[in-house]
């Protein structure tokens, strides 16, 4: 039976009472060619490539829009991958046009600042997508009005292009510089074996890993993936705990480790997000994707697939057994509004959503089964403070829900 969607008040949904652009802005015109400032920026901006990388950023006096932008390059760049500098929106990607900026992204970010990185080969985001820093944009070419394999990057505000800015210093052309770019990534999962989730972050590095929280301990650390990865936590081999697994957004596949040994699947498309989740109850974690249109298309393990949409396009996808049935469920965050969407399908086939404010504008989400009851809740994690907020349900010792906080990560 294919679920039927019905929106209740939250107040009403007894299963789940617990966890109750548009503007494409366009290159500069000749006029406004000329407008650049000096101010440092209000975004923290890394450099647009990955953890540890060293780039030769030029720029000239005639510089198209600005002499503010960089042009970036290193040895043997072609094809090399261009990440995102700080989180944003999507408000422009454009993999296919052969003039100006060639292939190019501009990102908008949350005080509505601008970044744009032109002369693309490949785009692997679109329009409308929410992006965390460090993630995967595009790879360097030589596309549109362009004389040779580089970046083009620029920094922007209402008024023009600014001067450029890395980890909060000003950037000197003609320097070389080595990225930063190294954000935490938070997530959780059942690695240790008990019955409640450990918190997690996945380090982006040419060499990435997975820190899982051991409360009195040194963190457990698992090193699998690299740092343009989108990573993903799942029991694949069925076994109660929690294994690590990576997607290559460009290579469209996941590399999922278990037991020792790693399985390959190819999935999904360049611009869509990994998600994982036991989808029929059987113990074993299967993966699936959100595309940029809202629609998550899940993969049985037999191969087969099936699509659910959920949410608008830049909202982040989440996945949770909310309501303790043993199968997972599918959600969404809005980072603007601090708010989840769940949904959860009744034994009828109808599908119920629950709305669930928490967290703050700009929080990246988190979930996990936190008091081991079997039932998931939901968390976040905010960037400037690497703090974990996890929401506990309401039980018989505790009328009412409530928060729990604990700093684990690198802040940005």
């Amino acid at each position: 039976m294919t679920p039927v969607t019905r929106a209740v008040p939250t107040a009403l949904l007894s299963p789940l009472a617990a966890l109750a652009l548009s503007v494409a802005l366009l290159p500069a015109t000749p006029a406004a060619a000329q407008l650049t400032r000096s101010v440092a920026p209000e975004t923290r901006f890394e450099m647009p490539f990955p953890c540890g990388q060293a780039w030769t950023g030029t720029t000239r006096d005639s510089h198209s829009p600005s002499r503010n932008a960089i042009d970036w390059n290193r040895t043997d760049d072609k094809d090399d991958p261009v990440v995102a500098s700080a989180p944003g929106t999507v408000v422009r990607a454009d993999p296919k046009s052969t003039t100006g900026y060639g292939h190019w992204v501009m990102l908008e970010h949350d005080n509505g600042e601008r970044t744009v990185y032109a002369h693309l080969n490949d785009v692997t985001v679109a329009l409308g997508q929410s992006i965390d820093q460090g993630a995967l944009l595009g790879t360097v070419g030589n596309t549109g009005n362009s004389y040779g394999e580089h970046l083009h990057f620029e920094e922007r505000n209402a008024a023009g292009v600014l001067a450029p800015y890395f980890a909060g210093a000003p950037f000197a052309f003609g320097s070389t510089l080595t990225s930063t770019n190294c954000p935490d990534v938070p997530l959780a999962g059942n690695f240790l074996g008990g019955p409640a989730a450990e918190l997690v972050v996945y380090r982006r590095a040419a060499k990435s890993t997975f820190l899982v929280q051991r409360p009195g301990l040194a963190p457990k650390v698992l090193r699998f993936g690299k740092s343009t990865d989108e990573p993903v936590v799942g029991d694949w081999d069925g076994d109660g705990r929690a294994n690590p697994g990576v997607r290559a957004p460009g290579r469209t596949l996941f590399r999922l480790r278990a037991a020792g040994a790693v399985t390959k699947i190819a999935f999904g498309e360049a611009d869509d997000r990994p998600v994982a989740g036991d989808w029929d109850g059987d113990g074993s974690w299967e993966i699936g994707v959100r595309r940029p249109t809202g629609v998550f298309v899940l993969r049985a393990a037999n191969g087969t697939s099936t699509s659910v949409a959920l949410g608008d396009s830049d909202d982040l996808a989440v996945t949770g057994d909310w309501d303790g049935d043993g199968r997972t469920d599918l959600g969404v965050y809005d980072r603007a509004t601090s708010t989840f969407t769940l949904r959860v399908v009744d034994a009828q086939g109808l599908a119920w959503l629950a709305q669930v404010p928490f967290g703050q504008p700009g929080d990246l989400p988190v979930t996990g089964d936190w008091d081991g009851n079997l039932t998931t809740e939901v968390g976040v994690w905010s960037p400037g403070t690497a703090t974990f907020s996890e929401r506990r349900a309401a039980s018989a010792t505790a009328a009412r829900s409530r928060t729990t906080s604990t700093v684990f990560g690198n802040p940005r």
